[in-house]
């Protein structure tokens, strides 16, 4: 059986704040942003649109990016999101599992 483990970056409506993350159900972890529940953080700052993800197979490989992207630069986030959704949209639609 193949795992499925994602690393996340979201954002606000106005791309102020930048939240990363990792778990193996994306779709329903962003949900539960979307609906308040992701956490203090991502409530209080109402990060709520997924700019950026990345699939892994093995769950050590998507901790050991997701700590790697927290630890990055602001700047270094940006260029990812850039990179894949220059447009900044909300990526949440456009999921298909």
């Amino acid at each position: 059986m193949t795992h499925q483990y994602f690393v996340y970056i979201m954002t606000n409506q106005h791309n102020t704040v930048l939240y990363t993350g990792v778990t193996g159900n994306l779709y329903e972890r962003v949900l539960q942003h979307k609906e308040g529940k992701g956490g203090k953080f991502t409530s209080k700052y109402q990060v709520c649109k997924l700019v950026f993800y990345e699939y892994h197979e093995d769950v050590f490989d998507a901790i050991a990016r997701e700590k790697a992207i927290k630890g990055g630069s602001r700047q270094r986030k940006i260029d990812l999101v850039n990179e894949m959704n220059p447009q900044w949209h909300d990526l949440f639609h456009h999921l298909q599992f």
